[in-house]
């Protein structure tokens, strides 16, 4: 969080100076992209300082093949809908940006964003799911950032 205060007081007074529809512009541009790189570093299984995330706990083999499906976890890439622009929230305001999860999944990004414990079936059994930041600033965001935000304080 100190980052984003130091980013706020670098550049907090000089978008103030600009009027409210370009701070809204200047906000809306900053979102898209930040949206955008969140689903492109989600999709590579990264968490913000590049390291991967941790992989899936094992399975064990099903000894009947009537079961294998039932119960099943997917061997793809984690939160492939999750990473999707309808689940996604982007909210620019002359004052700000606000990016987050909407709905059902906002619990489910939750859990895994802190690693918290949490059913894994409705009245299943609970587990420690381990975390993985789906949110997050790399230094290619604040750089990214920074340079949407010269170039509107420069127009």
């Amino acid at each position: 969080m100190a980052e984003l205060d130091a980013l706020e007081k670098w550049a907090g007074g000089l978008l103030m100076k600009l009027a409210a529809p370009a701070r809204r512009k200047a906000m809306l541009d900053v979102a898209r992209e930040l949206r955008r790189s969140q689903r492109t570093r989600i999709a590579a299984q990264k968490n913000p300082d590049n390291s991967a995330y941790e992989a899936r706990k094992a399975r064990p083999v099903s000894a009947s093949p009537l079961r294998d499906k039932k119960g099943r976890i997917k061997r793809t890439a984690m939160f492939m809908k999750l990473r999707t622009a309808r689940y996604i929230l982007t909210e620019a305001t002359p004052q700000g940006v606000v990016i987050g999860f909407v709905g059902r999944v906002a619990r489910v990004a939750r859990v895994h964003q802190f690693g918290e414990t949490d059913r894994v079936a409705p009245r299943g059994a609970t587990y420690k799911y381990p975390a993985r930041v789906l949110l997050g600033f790399t230094n290619a965001d604040r750089e990214m950032i920074r340079d949407i935000l010269l170039k509107h304080i420069t127009q």
